[in-house]
């Protein structure tokens, strides 16, 4: 009897698995392209930017922290009609796409940000005076050298996509979240809980471990 529990766990677990990434690995390209251009023209209209602008940096600034601070529950809820209009559904894995790849979007952009602030200065100063234009100093300088920091930005991104793809089965959007809710609380299965809890924890460790070591080794080829 309970063999056959934890068959029938085991056998539910990997299409579960299979949506989350299917999430995480869409949300993480379309945030990255909605988040990273943002975060490259924070800085650069920030006070310490190659092309300061205070006041569309403070706008831009305010509605980024907006949507950070937005619990992703109800920014999904929010995002229902944007959700149908663009996938005819607000259900299932490819609906929760959109509402994850928009709440990360911000978070990727405070990551960039803050990643391009921590050049130093004299680098750019240095293009500066050879003639570099904005765009030659952002794609030959400033992703270069915070390389690192921008791989770890991602990987904690990452993390908080599986973390989101979770609370997204709350509503119906599939993935390890839909199955320990609707498999494991509403039919009093723990183990299928418990089983969802533990791949999603493998996923995370994975995702910070792989980050850690790629960074590590673009810093030691400086």
């Amino acid at each position: 009897m309970l063999s056959e529990r934890i068959l029938e766990v085991l056998s539910l677990l990997p299409g579960a698995t299979l949506e989350t990434l299917e999430m995480t690995f869409m949300s993480t390209i379309f945030a990255c392209l909605l988040g990273f251009p943002l975060g490259v023209y924070l800085y650069g209209a920030s006070p310490e930017g190659f092309a300061p602008r205070p006041v569309l940096y403070n706008v831009l600034s305010r509605i980024v922290n907006l949507f950070r601070s937005i619990p992703f529950i109800i920014l999904m809820i929010l995002l229902i009609p944007l959700t149908r209009l663009i996938v005819q559904t607000s259900i299932g894995p490819t609906a929760a796409i959109i509402p994850l790849s928009i709440a990360a979007a911000p978070f990727v952009a405070r990551v960039v940000e803050t990643a391009l602030s921590d050049v130093d200065l004299g680098v750019i100063t240095a293009a500066r005076a050879m003639g570099s234009t904005s765009f030659q100093i952002i794609r030959k300088v400033l992703i270069p050298e915070a390389m690192p920091a921008l791989v770890s930005g991602l990987a904690l991104t990452i993390i908080n996509l599986i973390g989101y793809s979770a609370m997204a089965g709350a509503i119906g959007g599939g993935g390890l979240g839909d199955l320990a809710i609707r498999w494991g609380y509403y039919r009093f299965r723990t183990d299928v809980t418990i089983g969802a809890v533990i791949v999603i924890l493998l996923l995370v460790e994975t995702v910070q471990i792989l980050g850690t070591r790629i960074s590590q080794q673009l810093l030691s080829k400086r």
